[in-house]
């Protein structure tokens, strides 16, 4: 065998030891950082959950955890036998309870989940469905410091978009107030103060009918099928399982006989050659989206003309103020008209 081709073979061995176990960089150090990552992730999920479980005064056992956490229970214990080491967590009376180191640590990952999702909401168009998960990737990455810059980036919200209370930096937050939608009797005015976001499909049901933090509603009817809600001109007809996700004021403005309320109408209620004046956008539209449609013009008073429509309908042309301008029907919708003239074409 030639020296040249025992030199390469020995260069190329040196090279792969060198990937393979470099310090910090090398596969073998990353596959470690990756693992221990895991575990510390775990370990941060399942300190919320306790939480979640005392602030909601649930007992927390391996069943319940094992559920929240969508694991095994056999992963679970490991998880809090790991806790309990760690003096963060202890178990006692049959349940598993949070030690007051850990509530701290909870609080502080609740706190920087809180506010990633203010951010996405606020400062980004991302859709809504996407905030919770995006969040629980972020929450396990950002320190306190950079935590605490974001809360003053921010100006220091109180209150997540589903109107969760953010923690501060001393692991301070108010208790929640109010009760589920499905306690209301029907005739009675509220404010929805929370959607809460999980499970995620309920969450992602609620945010299409267009609820939202801040929403006056009415509740039309309640009983064992169907729980039925007045709001924006709209009726809104949920199944009791859902309506359970949506909390409402502690205390309801005065019952009145039910009512029925003018249709509200949209953009996206328009057909073409409409004309239409925008009232104003919905305070469901946040951050970067609203600012998007207000620099394009859409503003109250602003006239808009139904124009051209993609051959499936969505997106839409618009003429705003000269200018043509797309807009896909979920953000048609959140612009609010009255018509001004309607010249629809004739149906071919």
């Amino acid at each position: 065998m030639k020296p040249e081709f025992l030199l390469l073979e020995g260069t190329l061995v040196l090279i792969l030891l060198l990937v393979v176990f470099w310090p910090d960089k090398g596969v073998w150090a990353r596959a470690q950082q990756a693992r221990l990552r895991r575990r510390r992730v775990l370990l941060e999920d399942t300190l919320k959950q306790l939480y979640d479980h005392e602030y909601f005064h649930k007992k927390a056992t391996i069943a319940s955890l094992a559920g929240a956490l969508n694991l095994s229970q056999e992963k679970t214990t490991r998880s809090l036998k790991r806790l309990s080491e760690l003096k963060l967590a202890f178990f006692r009376e049959g349940e598993w309870r949070l030690t007051a180191e850990g509530r701290d640590y909870a609080l502080r990952i609740l706190r920087i989940h809180r506010l990633w999702e203010r951010y996405l909401a606020d400062e980004t168009g991302i859709n809504e469905a996407e905030w919770h998960r995006r969040a629980e990737k972020r929450e396990h990455d950002l320190t306190m410091e950079e935590a605490d810059r974001l809360s003053e980036a921010l100006g220091y919200p109180v209150y997540d978009p589903h109107g969760d209370p953010i923690p501060n930096r001393h692991g301070e937050l108010p208790p929640r107030s109010g009760r589920t939608l499905t306690e209301a009797a029907p005739g009675t005015h509220t404010r929805i103060v929370h959607l809460e976001d999980e499970p995620a499909i309920l969450f992602e049901q609620l945010s299409a009918e267009g609820l939202y933090p801040g929403m006056a509603v009415t509740v039309l009817e309640n009983n064992e099928e169907r729980v039925v809600i007045g709001g924006e001109g709209k009726k809104i007809t949920l199944a009791p399982v859902v309506a359970a996700n949506i909390t409402i004021a502690a205390e309801d403005g005065e019952k009145t006989e039910k009512r029925e309320e003018e249709p509200f109408v949209t953009l996206a209620d328009t057909r073409p050659g409409d004309v239409a004046e925008v009232i104003e956008i919905s305070p469901q539209c946040r951050g970067m989206q609203r600012r998007r449609l207000m620099d394009l013009g859409i503003l109250p008073g602003s006239v808009i003309t139904r124009e051209l429509e993609s051959m499936g309908g969505d997106p839409v042309a618009y003429n705003v103020r000269g200018a043509l301008i797309a807009l896909r029907d979920d953000q048609a919708r959140l612009i609010r008209i009255k018509l001004k003239k309607e010249t629809h074409e004739p149906q071919l």
